[in-house]
């Protein structure tokens, strides 16, 4: 089965939101690799800071049918889609790789974009998949996270408490 990492993210309801995301994710696919939670601000718009992190599974079934659980537990916490791209959520889950798979699969571009342009993916994702090469940069995560413009997206480690 490939190995699949998400980036969870919310700015609503935040606690409830992460802690529900992950323990739906656990139900449907079993033992998680999880980041550590941090906090950062938002971005592309005014708005509560979020809280975001990475978490890793091996998953079977196609991209799409992976797109359609996490559209499912986006819905199970409230999450209202609108028109514009950034703005509050209380839950936002997105695939970051599929494997290695690169290109579009099942309408949705691998691995995302997000994790070369925003510290609140990339710096979770090197945390727990540092020696894991980007299949299009080929470069790993963790020397991806030493050369990004760390201070230009400040993050502060949250202590969380999974259980609640």
């Amino acid at each position: 089965m490939p190995r699949v990492w998400v980036s969870i993210g919310s700015n609503q309801e935040r606690e409830r939101s992460i802690r529900g995301a992950v323990q739906s994710l656990r139900e449907r696919f079993g033992e998680l690799t999880q980041s550590s939670v941090y906090e950062s601000d938002a971005v592309g718009f005014e708005g509560r800071p979020f809280y975001n992190l990475v978490a890793g599974f091996d998953a079977g079934g196609t991209v799409a049918a992976l797109k359609d659980v996490f559209r499912e537990i986006e819905n199970a916490f409230g999450r209202v889609r609108g028109s514009e791209k950034f703005s509050p959520r209380t839950l936002d889950i997105d695939l970051l790789t599929y494997a290695d798979f690169v290109g579009m699969v099942d309408g949705c571009e691998l691995p995302r974009d997000e994790i070369l342009s925003y510290a609140f993916v990339l710096r979770p994702l090197a945390e727990v998949a540092g020696d894991e090469v980007h299949p299009v940069v080929r470069r790993t995560y963790r020397e991806l996270w030493e050369d990004f413009d760390q201070a230009a997206q400040p993050l502060a480690t949250v202590a969380f408490d999974f259980d609640g």
